[in-house]
């Protein structure tokens, strides 16, 4: 039976989403993995988003909390809001209590991604507070560590992403994820997968 995994994200602007799909990709990548990509629901009114130039959502399907209980790994990517997971996300967390309850998600892999606005924004801090949330459902946090290599010591270039996860930086809105950040959410989404795939086979 295929290894499920769960990719959950917040995007306003489309820079996490961009990291999600690139994160699905390597998670594709890696043999008996089934991937899906979901979206939390958005708590600000269409009126709201649209004068603050939020593009219309993706295509991507709406989860219900329910629903995590049948991944075998869930990785979540949200923005930056104040160096804390934005609240959209928070939310969805708050709706998990009867998850909670039944414990229902202890033992499952999960992994974290996000992006800031700058670079003192909260790369670090997010997921750092992130990790709450995940512990209180008693799920196994995988950080991505520094298994992507040389392009953790990137100095020359502006590049999101820690030992964490994968992440990048969105600036005023038109800065895109780069080709190195978009490689780390790749190698996350393929080492996650790979790790996941580990635990459900030695269970």
């Amino acid at each position: 039976m295929a290894t499920k995994v769960y990719i959950v994200y917040y995007s306003m602007y489309g820079h996490v989403e961009k990291l999600a799909q690139e994160i699905k990709k390597g998670a594709s990548s890696v043999e008996g993995v089934e991937v899906k990509l979901f979206q939390v629901p958005e708590t600000l009114p269409e009126d709201v988003l649209g004068k603050m130039g939020a593009p219309p959502k993706s295509e991507a399907p709406i989860i219900t909390p329910s629903q995590l209980a049948e991944a075998d790994g869930i990785i979540f990517g949200f923005p930056t809001r104040f160096g804390m997971m934005a609240g959209q996300m928070k939310s969805f967390f708050d709706a998990t209590g009867g998850l909670w309850r039944g414990q229902d998600l202890a033992g499952k892999p999960a992994g974290i991604f996000y992006s800031t606005g700058s670079q003192g924004g909260g790369q670090e801090t997010t997921p750092l507070t992130a990790i709450t949330q995940l512990a209180h459902h008693g799920m196994i946090f995988v950080p991505v560590g520094y298994t992507f290599g040389a392009g953790m010591f990137e100095m020359e270039k502006v590049k999101g992403g820690s030992p964490y996860g994968a992440g990048t930086f969105a600036g005023d809105g038109s800065r895109l994820p780069s080709e190195l950040e978009l490689g780390q959410a790749f190698h996350q989404g393929k080492y996650f997968a790979g790790i996941a795939k580990k635990l459900k086979g030695s269970a």
